[in-house]
């Protein structure tokens, strides 16, 4: 317990408490748009892309540098989610379709790159997240990105929830949706990037999937599912951290197993959509039976 307090008080871990709450309300408000587009198979496939991109600049550059796993996973992100969008505009493939070639082509580029990288151990972390190490100039990068994925959503809200409802509707009312779609799916990679240091390259879909999950099982109010997923997916990662430090287990795993618990229970004993409300409602007598 002494050894908890003291790593409590270590900068590297109040620096990863700071991190874990950006990012987990920056993910879990873009959850809402995840839950929403029911698009939380594509993001499981954007999040394998990242991998390629860390790989190739490393093979690149010769050093796995937070910039340079940074970098490359953006650029593997946009290349593959924006393309994957454009083939779906210009031609008769469905965009998740022509997401899934890309993906699995870019994840199995990866793996034959990474073998000649010479960094197979050091990529773990990259794989499974570990918040730990994230540096003054990585949690300035996580604030920027937070500030221009919430300031861009919460501006633009109303065009983005009628392009994902209605998209004929939104073009009648003068929305431009090829864009709203680029900005939507351009925020989205924004927002995985974000997360893969805490989470990693395969675990990050859990941040941007879960708490709006969890908030719409008590609520049906839109604005609910971004703000309150905020609010879950920061508090989330924070309880996480301090657990896995308490418990000494890696962090990324340990942010997706909270969230999965808090997803389980909320499903149990939500009073609105729980297992337990729906049994006791079978459980009441009907009125022949009163009588």
């Amino acid at each position: 317990m002494t050894d908890f307090f003291q790593t409590l008080d270590t900068l590297f871990f109040q620096r990863a408490l700071l991190a874990a709450a950006v990012i987990g309300f920056t993910n879990g408000f873009f959850s809402g748009f995840v839950l929403l587009q029911r698009s939380a198979l594509s993001i499981g496939a954007l999040s394998h892309t990242m991998l390629p991109g860390i790989a190739t600049v490393v093979l690149i550059t010769g050093v796995l540098s937070q910039l340079g796993a940074f970098v490359g996973a953006l650029f593997a992100a946009l290349i593959v989610g924006l393309g994957s969008v454009a083939v779906a505009r210009g031609s008769r493939i469905p965009q998740g379709t022509a997401l899934a070639i890309f993906f699995t082509t870019a994840f199995a580029a990866g793996i034959i790159i990474q073998r000649h990288t010479g960094t197979a151990a050091e990529l773990e972390n990259w794989l499974f997240g570990n918040i730990l190490a994230v540096s003054n100039s990585d949690l300035w990068t996580f604030l920027i990105i937070a500030t221009v994925t919430l300031t861009l959503s919460t501006l633009f809200m109303r065009p983005l929830l009628i392009t994902l409802f209605e998209p004929h509707v939104a073009a009648a009312q003068g929305v431009k949706v090829r864009s709203m779609q680029y900005l939507l799916f351009g925020l989205l990679i924004l927002a995985l990037v974000a997360s893969f240091q805490a989470l990693g390259s395969v675990l990050s879909i859990g941040l941007l999937v879960a708490p709006a999950a969890i908030v719409s099982l008590f609520t049906n109010k839109t604005s609910w599912l971004f703000w309150g997923g905020g609010i879950i997916g920061s508090l989330g990662s924070v309880i996480a951290i301090l657990l896995s430090a308490a418990a000494e287990t890696p962090t990324g795993p340990s942010i997706v197993i909270v969230l999965g618990c808090i997803f389980i229970l909320a499903c149990i004993f939500s009073p609105r959509y729980g297992l337990r409300r729906r049994k006791a409602i079978s459980l009441r007598p009907t009125r022949h039976h009163q009588s």
